[in-house]
């Protein structure tokens, strides 16, 4: 199924590639598709032997996962809202409306979430951890959907515009404090490390920002298209939505891919126990042993999109069914062949 994913995406791409390129691409992708077949660690399972412990309606769609330390925050669409659900009951314990779609990452920071919204024009809601109230509606969001946003150093980081200016924002009064121009079509930011990272969507990098100073501290090439990331044992992680394959970026600057085979749009990642997991719509899970730099297992079916780790759990959403399932990382692990 892997295979078969990879080169329908490679079909597509060939039909809107110019004559002149075609063969570049084609010798590119037979090469690449061979080391695939060859370095994949084991075939796919299915989604329906990881049994969920819970499994929480929030809406028409179920996007963008947030951990807490007292709670997971799971956006929606229909309605426009983020929940909050108690991993003590694995129950809703609040929903927080807001006035459009929550389209690009959750990120939390300085006693908030905040949520970048696809308004007309785009714009930033700030949510109280505390209370879950909505708190403000900033005038300053996302340049596109599929983005992301971080905190760190004090301060919120967003792309707010295609042009790549990375937006330092003040938490208190949401005051663009600075901007720092990156490559045109860069929209997705993490905090690691007095560092910003930023995926350079429309391209084939990840580019370093020290938080302290606004210099580029590194340009690093990845797989195609990056887009989201995480970060975890000395590393940057991105998920490549041009190929499918996710690059690790080590602190020394030295890049490696590692083959997935889900390439398309949507997706998440993260790192937690030496692990990377990543989700894909009909490859919901994939996990990585992150010492190894090898995928060890994954799992097809429906769902997946969005996930995140946290009180012992993999808190996966099934986008389209707009619900978000608890599935105890432990399970996940013993049936995950060498783990």
């Amino acid at each position: 199924m892997i295979l078969e994913a990879y080169t329908s995406e490679i079909t597509a791409r060939l039909v809107h590639t110019p004559a002149v390129n075609r063969r570049i691409l084609i010798v590119s992708q037979a090469l690449a598709l061979g080391w695939l077949s060859s370095s994949l660690a084991a075939a796919p399972r299915p989604i329906a032997e990881l049994a969920p412990l819970a499994t929480v309606k929030l809406g028409q769609t179920a996007d963008w996962v947030a951990i807490t330390a007292d709670a997971v925050w799971v956006a929606s669409t229909g309605p426009f809202a983020v929940h909050r659900i108690d991993p003590k009951t694995n129950r809703l314990a609040a929903s927080v409306n807001l006035p459009g779609e929550p389209c690009a990452g959750l990120a939390v920071g300085s006693g908030s979430l905040w949520v970048p919204l696809c308004t007309a024009p785009p714009s930033l809601a700030k949510v109280s951890l505390k209370s879950s109230q909505l708190v403000s509606i900033f005038p300053v969001g996302p340049a596109a959907a599929e983005g992301g946003i971080a905190y760190g150093a004090g301060s919120v980081w967003l792309i707010v515009n295609k042009s790549g200016d990375l937006a330092r924002i003040e938490p208190g009064s949401g005051k663009i404090l600075r901007t720092y121009r990156l490559p045109a079509g860069s929209y997705n930011p993490i905090f690691a490390d007095g560092t910003i990272w930023v995926s350079h969507a429309e391209g084939a990098e990840l580019t370093g920002v020290d938080a302290a100073t606004g210099k580029v501290r590194a340009t690093v090439a990845t797989g195609p298209n990056p887009r989201f990331l995480t970060a975890g044992a000395g590393a940057i992680w991105t998920l490549n939505q041009g190929d499918g394959n996710v690059t690790r970026v080590e602190r020394s600057g030295h890049a490696s891919s590692i083959a997935l085979g889900t390439p398309g749009h949507g997706g998440d990642i993260s790192f937690s126990a030496g692990r990377v997991w990543t989700t894909m719509p009909k490859m919901p899970l994939s996990v990585i042993d992150a010492a190894a730099g090898k995928l060890i297992c994954q799992w097809t079916g429906p769902g997946g999109d969005s996930l995140g780790i946290g009180h012992g759990a993999i808190w996966l959403t099934d986008y389209h069914a707009g619900t978000v399932s608890r599935i105890p990382v432990e399970d996940a692990l013993a049936k995950c062949s060498g783990s």
